[in-house]
């Protein structure tokens, strides 16, 4: 945990060393280290775009920027991009040096760290450059902090929960209600998956430790992980109870034994349920269609369990990023222009498709949906119909929070193996967030 710290805390230095105006000090020798690039064309204002992906979503941008560039011939894009890993440090470094890019992908965990040192251009203060019309309450929500809106969702997506109808009609299982099922009712379905198939397939895998999961959950016990002042809002009692659950579940046998997960990857196609060893796991939605097609086609998408029984709505929308500008971007007006672009340009959504998520702009999103695969319209659709209903407000995650998701994974195995129990799993989780956030 100390380490983890220290390595929040050199972020924070960095950041420091930027300066609340973002212009910051010159630090030698400082390569922007993000890969990909070209010059721009003489006489063209040059912005800087950086992001992380791969080569699929980067030729996929590249396809959206020259559309752009073909409506604004005086505008050059200079692109950068990377995996996600070094990322966070490298854009913190870019920052430091005084020479950050024009428009970035700005991770969640980053947000209030940058928008609290001024280091990102309030869109508020530019009304009208960016339309937001199209926006749903709940997608506005995640760029701001305080009353401030600091850029726009590059994708929306959240989480649902599959089950593989091919195993279940194999041994007689009714998939229970999507819209109506309790944390109960997939216990019982999990354990009558296993017992009809004699343990040849286990009931659910759903992943203790991914922070995305426990929201939801905590949400439903009436609680917030993240309170609006930035403090861990979780109890004692509520990460009891969701540790024991699964510790039930695994006892009655609808989850699969200790030490049965093995390090594999995280691709669908290196997961149990395409495998065929687990009928039902949680997902990110933006990954059904491949999550569908390694399984045969026959997946079906639900929303997650207590839903309709807790004490309040726990699912959500989310997104990967958001695109932002640097507040001491040297051109402003264009910056926002390419912003615009991103959101709102059909023919540009047309060519991202769904590669970070569906489109912020329910307009955008209805006009791609009958030009993608069928897969991606149903995760669309899940989505969409989503936002149509009241969704809690989700305030930034702090400074630190990466931390907590560490301190769950840590933790998680010790529990599933016996060697600390959900209580003092939990006080353990409780104990680290709080170290954490007082960073």
């Amino acid at each position: 945990m100390k380490e983890r710290a220290r390595t929040a805390l050199n972020r924070r230095e960095l950041m420091k060393m930027a300066g609340l105006s973002g212009l910051g000090v010159a630090l030698t020798a400082c390569g922007r280290g993000f890969g990909g690039g070209g010059d721009p064309a003489s006489g063209k204002t040059e912005l800087n775009m950086v992001w992380w992906g791969d080569a699929d979503r980067a030729e996929k941008t590249q396809a959206a920027l020259d559309l752009f560039m073909k409506q604004n011939p005086t505008i050059a894009i200079k692109t950068e991009y990377q995996d996600s890993g070094p990322y966070k440090d490298k854009l913190a470094t870019r920052f430091a040096a005084g020479n950050p890019p024009d428009l970035m992908m700005m991770r969640m965990d980053s947000l209030r760290e940058y928008a609290d040192r001024k280091a990102l251009l309030n869109l508020n203060d530019h009304a009208g450059a960016v339309d937001m019309a199209n926006l749903s309450q709940a997608a506005k929500g995640l760029t701001k902090v305080g009353d401030a809106t600091y850029g726009i969702p590059s994708g929306l997506n959240t989480i649902g929960f599959v089950v593989n109808k091919a195993i279940t009609d194999q041994y007689g299982v009714t998939i229970p209600d999507g819209d109506a099922w309790s944390w109960e009712d997939l216990a019982e379905f999990a354990k009558e998956v296993t017992d009809k198939s004699n343990k040849k397939v286990y009931g659910t895998l759903v992943d203790p430790a991914t922070m995305a999961n426990v929201i939801v959950y905590v949400a439903q016990q009436g609680e917030d992980f993240f309170t609006a002042d930035g403090r861990f809002g979780v109890s004692e009692a509520t990460l009891t109870k969701w540790f024991q659950m699964f510790e039930d579940m695994r006892k009655e046998g609808g989850f699969p034994p200790a030490g049965f997960v093995e390090t594999t990857g995280s691709s669908p196609e290196q997961s149990y349920i395409a495998k065929g060893t687990i009928a039902s796991q949680i997902i990110p939605t933006n990954n059904f269609l491949r999550y569908n097609q390694v399984s045969g086609g026959n997946l079906q998408l639900l929303r997650i369990p207590g839903e309709a029984g807790g004490e309040r709505r726990g699912m959500n929308i989310g997104t990967p990023a958001l695109w932002s500008i640097a507040a001491a971007s040297q051109h402003p007006a264009e910056a926002l222009k390419l912003l615009n672009f991103l959101i709102n340009d059909v023919a540009g959504g047309k060519a991202m498709k769904t590669t970070r998520g569906v489109p912020a702009s329910s307009a955008v999103a209805d006009a791609i949906k009958p030009s993608l695969d069928k897969d991606d319209q149903v995760a669309t659709d899940y989505l969409i119909d989503l936002q149509k209903e009241t969704l809690l407000s989700v305030p930034p995650y702090p400074v630190g929070a990466s931390a907590i998701q560490d301190a769950l994974s840590a933790v998680a195995p010790e529990v599933e193996h016996g060697r600390v129990t959900s209580a003092e799993a939990a006080k353990k989780i409780i104990d680290e967030a709080a170290e954490a956030l007082s960073q």
